[in-house]
Order: C-alpha cells, then structure tokens, then sequence
C-alpha cells in the first residue's frame, strides 16, 4: 500500500538525511518537496500546509540544527507529525457491558461496506464474540443475497426480512439477538452513489431507534478526496464514531488515510488490505507511519507469524533442522504457513529497509508458488523424505501429474538442494539463527 507515496517520501528523506550541514535554508527547501510529495498523493491542502508547519517549527530548534545527526532528527520529528496526524494511538471498538453491541456501517455505494460487515463479522468471531450480521440495504439489487452469501461462506447468520423497511428490520434484529444469544449486532446499511437527503434521512432514523454503540464510516481508500468529502458529510449528519478504510491493498495514494482523521477528528479503527475475509486489520497509526517512511513494520510482520506459525510443527523443524534432515515435505509445510501470513508483496512491505533495497523492484510471482505446490503434491510420500529417488522416469511422472514441465522439476530440486546445504552449513555453525523454527524463505 501507498508504494509511490513511500518511494518518493523515500527519496526526499535520503537527501536529508545525505546532508551534512542541516541550516534553516535546506530544511525549507527539503520541506517544500515532502508537501509537493504530500499533495502528488492527494492530500488535503489545508492538512498537507500543517502538517509540513508543525515540522518545520520543529525542525528549525537549535536541538536539530547542532545535533550529531540532523538528518536522521529531522526523520523523526516527520515521523512523529506523521503518527499524529494518524491518530497517535490506536482507537478500538467500544463494546457495551449489556449486549448485544450494536455496530452501525455506514457509507456510499462502491466503498466495500457489505464486505467489510462480512470481514469485522469474521474477525468478532475470532475475537470469541457472537456476531449476527444484519441486511439492511433492500435497495441494491443483490445487497442482501451478497451478505447472505457472505454469512454462509463464513459461518455467520445473517438476519433479513422479506416486506420490512430497514429501521424496523434493524429494531426487530436487535431482538432477534437477545432472544437467541448474540452480542454483537452489525448493521450492513443502504448507501448511494452520492450523498442525498433520503439516504441520511433513513440512516438518522435507525440511529435514533437502535442507538448504536458504533457508528463506522466505510471509506474507498482509492478515492482520495471524494472520500474525506463524502466523510465530512457523514460526519455532520450522523457523528460517527470511526473510521474504516478499505481497499488499501490497491493503487491507493494514501491522500484518504493522510487526510481523513485531521479533517473529521475522527479515529481510523480498520483498514481492509485485501480481497479475502481474513484481511481487515486494526489500524495501528505508529505502524502506518513506519510504513509509509519505508521503514517497515516489524511488530504487524511478527503477529501475522505468529498467527499462522504451528508451534508443535515449528518446535518438530527445528529438531530436524539441527539433524540437517530437512524435507521436502517440510519445505511444503513451511510454504503452506507462509501463505497463511498473506500475500508475499504485502509480506515483503512490512520488513524495514525493503523500501530502500534492489528487492523492491522484484515482482512476486505468486503463480510460482502454485507451481511449486502442484509439483510437491505430485511426488509420492516416500519421494518427498528422499528427493534422491527422483530419476528420469519419476520426474517425467511428477511434471505430468502437476502440469508442469521436468525442467521445472529440476528447478525445485535444484534450489531444494541449495537450501539443504544452506542448512547443513548452518547447523554446523551452531541453530541460534532457526531458534523458534522460524521461516525460512
């Protein structure tokens, strides 16, 4: 997310920190090309215009200017602007003591409400809540199969009725939870194209009978200014509580992320970073910051690990690595956790330095991951724990099974056979660099 925002904030700050002699002159100028930069991402002129101030007040202490490392002061003075331009501090949903909790989605058509309901429904889940997803948008042709579709995909129910306008259906769902043990009540809400008084007039009313405990406002975070607009709208009318973005995982400026909380005052809670229903994340301003900095994020790269890390497997590789019998049914499994963490262009963004490395420029052939699984799967379990097996008759079988050629066959082999030596090296050096049975590529 943001690549071009970070790449070219990426190249103002080199130059800054690349000074030797930091004087109120080259502060200005590098300044100037951090709000151009601000601006190209379309952010709010008026928020770009304080934010490069706030710095800039900042920067020009004598603390900066007669420090050892003026660049580097300067980088986090930026850094510090940038993380309270986002919010400081992480903003969490606020549940109510009595349930069930009533969140309320708002927004306009497009933005991804419906899947984000369907995401924040499957991530209450795995919070241990009980969420029972509401379809209150009986105007978009297909709105309410959409949820339902959703609910079923995930395990979720999904309360709808026929003949019903939608401040009675979210009134009677409210019920519908009581009675039958939800504590968690989302509201998917009708939007439009553009904001209009229908519209608000319905979504006012449904405030005023449920009284939700959350309001979030659902944003495209590919439209830049259209959606910190269309939230200073929102934000008149019903005073929501947050802020969620979606589509983040796209060709997103970041003008909408940058923007969007100094303009309503109002916390970013979630931002989507995907198409599947596992990538919604809390929104974390100190690790957005570092992430638009090219400074990676290692705290979100640990705890996508640990999620999808199995201890028993990790602890039994580990034991296996110090023996140097690693597998090809080992290497399987570890690609099988990797995939888990998410997709490897999002992984590779989260590792410091990866802004400023020739890696960045690589493009990830997911495909080939593919390849690798359809060639592995093809093997017996037997040619798997012995890759010496594999004749010419063997890999002509497995390339034919896997729709694959040999030469690609030859190709796993080949780097499975440059890892394992990797490893006997390794362990012969002593396993402090595997300790955890952490991830190998």
């Amino acid at each position: 997310m943001f690549e071009d925002l970070t790449r070219k904030l990426d190249a103002v700050l080199r130059k800054i920190k690349g000074q030797g002699k930091l004087t109120e002159k080259n502060i200005a100028e590098s300044l100037r090309e951090v709000r151009r930069v601000l601006l190209e991402a379309d952010v709010n002129y008026k928020v770009a215009k304080d934010f490069i101030a706030a710095v800039q007040a900042k920067a020009i202490g004598r603390e900066v200017l007669r420090s050892i490392t003026p660049g580097q002061q300067v980088v986090k003075i930026i850094y510090d602007e940038l993380v309270a331009l986002l919010g400081q501090s992480r903003a969490t949903l606020q549940f109510s003591n009595i349930p069930p909790t009533i969140i309320m989605a708002v927004g306009l058509h497009g933005c991804g409400k419906t899947t984000f309901v369907g995401k924040l429904g499957k991530y209450l889940k795995g919070q241990g809540r009980s969420p029972l997803l509401v379809a209150a948008d009986i105007y978009r042709p297909a709105a309410v199969t959409q949820l339902q579709t959703i609910g079923k995909q995930l395990g979720l129910t999904v309360f709808f009725e026929q003949n019903q306008e939608p401040v009675t259906l979210c009134s009677n769902s409210i019920q519908y939870a009581r009675k039958h043990g939800f504590d968690t009540v989302i509201f998917d809400t009708a939007g439009r194209l553009h904001i209009d008084k229908p519209m608000m007039e319905e979504l006012i009313r449904i405030k005023e009978k449920t009284t939700p405990h959350e309001i979030l406002f659902v944003a495209d975070g590919m439209t830049g200014q259209d959606a910190v607009r269309a939230a200073k709208e929102f934000q008149e009318h019903l005073n929501f509580d947050g802020i969620v973005l979606t589509k983040l995982d796209g060709d997103a400026r970041g003008g909408a992320a940058l923007s969007i909380k100094a303009i309503t005052n109002k916390p970013i809670k979630f931002v989507g970073v995907g198409e599947k229903f596992d990538a919604l994340e809390p929104f974390y301003p100190d690790r957005m910051a570092s992430r638009i900095l090219g400074m990676g994020d290692v705290i979100s790269l640990v705890e996508k690990a640990e999620l999808a890390v199995d201890r028993e497997k990790a602890e039994r590789l580990e034991k296996k690595l110090r023996k140097s019998e690693f597998t090809l049914e080992d290497f399987f499994d570890q690609l099988q956790q990797i995939k888990k963490m998410g997709p490897l262009d999002q992984i590779m963004g989260l590792i410091p330095g990866m802004n400023a490395s020739p890696l960045r420029n690589i493009k990830i052939d997911e495909q080939a991951l593919v390849k690798v699984e359809a060639i592995i799967n093809s093997m017996t379990v037997e040619e798997r724990r012995r890759p010496h097996l594999l004749n010419g008759s063997r890999k002509l079988r497995i390339a034919r099974g896997s729709g694959t050629t040999v030469q690609d066959v030859n190709r796993l082999l080949n780097q499975f056979n440059q890892m394992q030596k990797m490893i006997r090296k390794l362990s012969k050096g002593g396993m402090r660099g595997f300790k955890g049975g952490g991830f190998l590529f």
